[in-house]
């Protein structure tokens, strides 16, 4: 009975640590569950932000190389422009440019999460920025047609900093994006590593946590396979950009090689136009100075005052030679201007005759001033250029026959009322003319370099250009209206300037004394052109000097030990063998007391240090221009110093 008992104690106690037993087993099967549950509800969250974030990393490269795509796109639509000064490229590189800008600003905003991607993005906002005005001035040179201007900017624009800047940053990005991406990947790796350490802990519980591990694994798999495919995809698109870098820069290579193509051949026709253009001109002024001359020959014996107009004709003629030979020279070497204060109705009454010469008489010019005496701060021969360049423009758009008016009045204007033109008071100078004037599509081109309307031969297109970019550096802006039949009006606008203008020297004002007391000099001429040498030896003669002439740089040493001393040295600049100013320097070694003159007229010795800041006497030059030049050498001239005056 007692046994019994006993034995029913130890069932119910088995039965009770059984319950207890299952309890706890089903407890923990539950907390198994549970935590297996858990552990993959973490693992796929924990998935799909590697994913999300992995993708993160791969919209910010794909948008650093778009926008390093499209900032190279922008500058190889600045270097078409510049070569062909096209609009509709030049708007292409504008839209580029601010398409770049946009994409900055959404690479700024989706690395928000990211404060160490912030500076590098701060960065590459200034570079871009920097990197835009660089670019800017060389589209705006070529807007107003400053070719070479442009053309020197966009090469020095190629080496300047803030491009090395932008590339780097993005390089930068790239890479710290990269980095970022790595690090990601290697905490999901971990992360997948210790979900898979769990559950392999907990399978020795039971076949539920075994079940739980196999599935827990295979979610694990899944992940891991989802990734592995994710990164393939990742591989895929690095290699489509790869392939798409490889034939970006294939095609462009083959535009650059069209481009240079295309602007040799522009340049060859911008030669054959502006070389038509010259020999038109020129074949009319030596008319002019040939027929002058011929028609004085005969008339020598018989009337004198008819020789006389004959020659001031041929002289004219001559003096219009040098003056196209000045405007090739201004505009082949953007010469600086020599500004003086002067009232712009004064220089058009001052021409009113080379004006009347040069129109014809079947042309009326017609002149009104209501400038109130205002002045301009302006080069005075560059203004008449652009006069004369304007009113033969006007002459040939009447065919020779209508009226030409010029007007001159005082206006007040507002900011970009005109151009560019500044507020304030400004002179302006209307040309207007009663001719066949221009449709819109031409009218938008006159102010282009080599272009013209006119026939094969009959202009070198530089005329308005030049006006155009002298009003511009004197501070003004031109304005023009045209419609086709009812004529044409070109307006310079020059700022008004408040000092007190100075007058013009006459044109048949005395020479200037060669020296304080009009001394006659021993003068040493050296010139390597016979014919030269005998001009300049009879000029210096008409002035009452002594003259001692070489045509050969190497003998003037030993002429002037021979037949010195001498007070001048009046020597050309570039000679067969030795320059002016390599002779100059041995002659000054052995005198240094010797007044030294250069005289040239050729267009590359645009450097004055060349000669040591002497003054120089350009060609061709006038007896009392070649007097002058000689005052200045003496005045300057000092013991012990070399002191010269250049002519090429």
């Amino acid at each position: 009975m007692g046994g019994s008992v006993g034995e029913g104690f130890v069932d119910t106690a088995r039965k009770a640590w059984r319950g207890v037993a299952l309890a706890m087993l089903a407890v923990a099967g539950v907390g198994i569950l549970i935590a297996l549950f858990a552990i993959q509800d973490s693992a796929n969250a924990r998935r799909d932000e590697a994913l999300r974030l992995q993708s993160h990393s791969y919209d910010v490269m794909i948008l650093t190389r778009s926008l390093s795509s499209t900032i190279a796109e922008a500058e190889a639509a600045l270097g078409r422009y510049v070569v062909s000064g096209d609009e509709q490229i030049g708007r292409r590189f504008t839209e580029e440019w601010d398409r770049a800008r946009d994409q900055i600003d959404r690479l700024d905003a989706i690395t928000d999460d990211n404060p160490a991607q912030q500076a590098p993005i701060d960065r590459l906002r200034a570079a871009y920025e920097e990197r835009g005005r660089e670019l800017a001035v060389t589209a705006s040179s070529t807007a107003y047609g400053r070719d070479r201007q442009a053309y020197a900017r966009f090469y020095e624009a190629g080496k300047s900093r803030s491009l090395s800047e932008i590339d780097r940053d993005l390089d930068t990005i790239i890479e710290s994006e990269r980095g970022l991406l790595d690090k990601r990947t290697q905490a999901a790796v971990a992360s997948v590593h210790r979900s898979t350490t769990i559950t392999t802990l907990l399978s020795v519980f039971g076949v539920l946590v075994v079940l739980g591990a196999i599935v827990l694994a295979w979610l694990t798999l899944a992940a891991m396979h989802e990734r592995a495919n994710a990164r393939a995809e990742a591989e895929s698109e690095r290699e489509r950009a790869k392939t798409l870098e490889d034939a970006v820069a294939t095609a462009t290579a083959a535009l650059r090689e069209q481009e240079a193509k295309f602007r040799q051949a522009q340049k060859m026709e911008a030669i054959g136009q502006l070389t038509g253009g010259i020999a038109h001109d020129f074949n009319n002024m030596l008319a002019v100075v040939l027929g002058g001359l011929e028609l004085a020959q005969r008339a020598l014996d018989g009337d004198t005052a008819a020789a006389r107009r004959h020659l001031d004709s041929a002289a004219e003629g001559a003096d219009r030679a040098a003056a196209l030979t000045r405007r090739l020279l201004v505009f082949s070497r953007e010469e600086a201007l020599s500004p003086e204060a002067m009232v712009p109705a004064e220089a058009v009454a001052g021409m009113s005759d080379l004006l009347d010469r040069t129109l014809g008489d079947a042309i009326t010019v017609n002149r009104s001033d209501d400038g109130a005496g205002w002045a301009v701060h302006c080069d005075r021969h560059e203004l008449e250029n652009a006069l004369v360049n304007l009113a033969v423009n006007a002459r040939d758009a009447m065919e020779g026959r209508g009226v030409l008016t010029i007007a001159t009045r005082g206006v007040s204007l507002a900011a970009g009322e005109v151009g560019d033109c500044a507020a304030g008071d400004h002179v302006a100078i209307a040309v207007g003319d009663s001719g066949c004037g221009m449709a819109p599509e031409i009218l938008d081109r006159v102010f282009e370099p080599f272009f013209t309307t006119k026939p094969v031969g009959r202009g070198t297109g530089l005329g308005l250009s030049q006006t155009f970019g002298f009003v511009r550096q004197s501070g003004g802006d031109v304005a023009i209206t045209s419609t086709p039949g009812a004529g044409t009006t070109v307006t310079l606008y020059l700022p008004r300037h408040l000092g007190e203008p100075v007058g013009k020297v006459p044109a048949g004002a005395a020479p200037t004394e060669s020296t304080a007391d009009g001394a006659p000099l021993a003068i040493l001429l050296v010139e390597d052109d016979p014919r030269v040498l005998a001009a300049t030896a009879a000029a210096l003669g008409e002035l009452g000097h002594r003259v001692t002439t070489c045509n050969d740089p190497f003998l003037a040493p030993a002429l002037l030990d021979r037949q010195g001393p001498f007070d001048l040295v009046v020597s050309d600049v570039l000679m067969p063998g030795r320059t002016g100013p390599e002779m100059v320097g041995d002659l000054l070694l052995r005198h240094p007391d010797l007044a030294i003159l250069f005289v040239t007229g050729y267009a590359g010795d645009g450097v004055a240090a060349d000669f040591g800041g002497r003054p120089v006497l350009r060609k061709p030059f006038t007896i009392a221009g070649l007097a002058q030049a000689i005052g200045e050498a003496m005045a300057t001239a000092r013991p012990g110093t070399a002191h010269a005056i250049a002519a090429e």
